[in-house]
C-alpha cells in the first residue's frame, strides 16, 4: 500500500483470464493474481475465464462492475499485439478515466526488471469505471508478478479511496 495511506475497508477484486486455451488447471497467471491479492490483504470475489472475445470479455466486466461488493477487476492476458489480444479494446471503451501511470510504470519497470526492449510490445492498462478500476495485465506470471507485486499491491487501497472519496466528503 502506498507508504503513508491505509483504507479504512476491505478491497475486494474479480479475476478475469483472457485465453482462447487456458482452463482452471493450466491457469497460471489467474491464480497467481488471485494468490498474490490475497497475500496483500484483498478478498478475491470471483475470477472466471473467458476467450479472446471482445463481447465475452466486455459482458463478464461488465457483470462485475455491476455488483457493489468488487471494488476491482484485474484482466490477465489479451493485452499483446497479436491479432487475437484484444483484451485492450474490450476494456478501454469502458473506461471514463485511462490510469496512464500504471502502463507507463508497467512498461518501464518490465524494460529496466525483465524483459528489456520486450517490453514495448506490452499494452498494460488500468482505468476508473464509475466507483471500480481495472487493471489489464499480460498473461505471463513474470509480468502477473511484477504489476502486483511494485504497482497494484501498493496502491490498489488508494485508488478505491481517490474513486470513492466522494462519499465520504
Amino acid at each position: 500500500m502506498s507508504q503513508h495511506f491505509q483504507l479504512k475497508k476491505e478491497v475486494s477484486i474479480a479475476v478475469l483470464t483472457v485465453s482462447d486455451t487456458r482452463t482452471e488447471t493450466t491457469d497460471k497467471g489467474g491464480a497467481l493474481v488471485r494468490k498474490l491479492a490475497a497475500e496483500a490483504g484483498f478478498t478475491v470475489k470471483e475470477s472466471a475465464i473467458v476467450a479472446d472475445d471482445l463481447s465475452a470479455i466486455q459482458e463478464q466486466v461488465s457483470r462485475w462492475l455491476s455488483r457493489e461488493d468488487v471494488d476491482a477487476i484485474i484482466t490477465t492476458g489479451g493485452t499483446g499485439i497479436a491479432k487475437r489480444d484484444v483484451t485492450l479494446e474490450a476494456v478501454r471503451p469502458l473506461y471514463e478515466k485511462e490510469i496512464d501511470g500504471f502502463g507507463e510504470l508497467f512498461r518501464y519497470l518490465s524494460f529496466t526488471e525483465d524483459v528489456g526492449t520486450r517490453a514495448l510490445l506490452s499494452r498494460a492498462s488500468a482505468g476508473v469505471v464509475g466507483e471500480k478500476v481495472i487493471f489489464a495485465l499480460p498473461g505471463s506470471t513474470g509480468a502477473v508478478k511484477l504489476a502486483m507485486n511494485k504497482l497494484i499491491s501498493l496502491e490498489l487501497e488508494h485508488i478505491v479511496y481517490e474513486i470513492t472519496k466522494h462519499r465520504m466528503e
